[in-house]
């Protein structure tokens, strides 16, 4: 069973977890946790994109010039294809539909393969509690700045407070989720993730 140390806000190690094998200690499946990525970028596409043809742009209901005479090449329309502000050839259509499947196997093995990876590089932080004395987004820096993490931070908890959520709002770097929200998908585009111990049960509970 692998153990991990628990941390408290001022970044000094309290006690030892010991994480459930079955979900922070797998052989992570990289293929499974690719196409999870793929299911989540695709999904998050809204399909609207659209262009005109020549029979829809504006103007280009008269003959340029006439047919013969003019030395220059036959043309038909202003709107033709090779014209400026012509219309556009196989260009994307309204309401394409990007959505893809996963079963419900292959998105548990996905997020388990993520959270592994995550022990595996060393980079998952456990907290005894994570609670604010206020909502200032000073204080949310300053434990930050004791754990000695930044760039792209996951913090996850068991529940939401209103405290913690004004406090992490402006933290461009840093996204609050509670345990029953992560995902693949934000845990592989986090470096470090950082949970409570209680998240850690909530997920172990779910997963295991």
């Amino acid at each position: 069973m692998k153990k991990i140390d628990v941390l408290n806000v001022q970044g000094k190690k309290v006690k030892d977890i010991t994480l459930n094998e079955s979900v922070f200690g797998i052989e992570p499946n990289d293929a499974v946790i690719y196409d999870a990525i793929r299911l989540a970028t695709a999904n998050a596409r809204q399909g609207t994109h659209s262009v005109k043809t020549r029979s829809e742009v504006s103007g280009g209901g008269r003959k340029p010039w006439r047919q013969k005479g003019t030395g220059r090449a036959r043309q038909g329309s202003t709107r033709a294809p090779h014209w400026i502000h012509g219309g556009v050839v196989f260009g994307p259509q309204t309401e394409k539909n990007y959505t893809l499947k996963m079963n419900r196997k292959e998105r548990r093995l996905a997020l388990k393969s993520a959270l592994s990876y995550k022990v595996l590089d060393n980079e998952l932080i456990v907290l005894d509690e994570l609670k604010l004395a206020s909502a200032k987004t000073k204080e949310m820096k300053d434990i930050l700045a004791n754990l000695n993490v930044e760039r792209n931070i996951l913090v996850v908890v068991d529940e939401l407070d209103e405290n913690l959520i004004l406090a992490a709002r402006n933290l461009e770097n840093v996204l609050l989720l509670q345990a029953n929200e992560i995902n693949t998908m934000d845990i592989v585009s986090a470096h470090v993730l950082i949970a409570t111990e209680a998240a850690i049960k909530s997920v172990e509970e779910a997963l295991a």
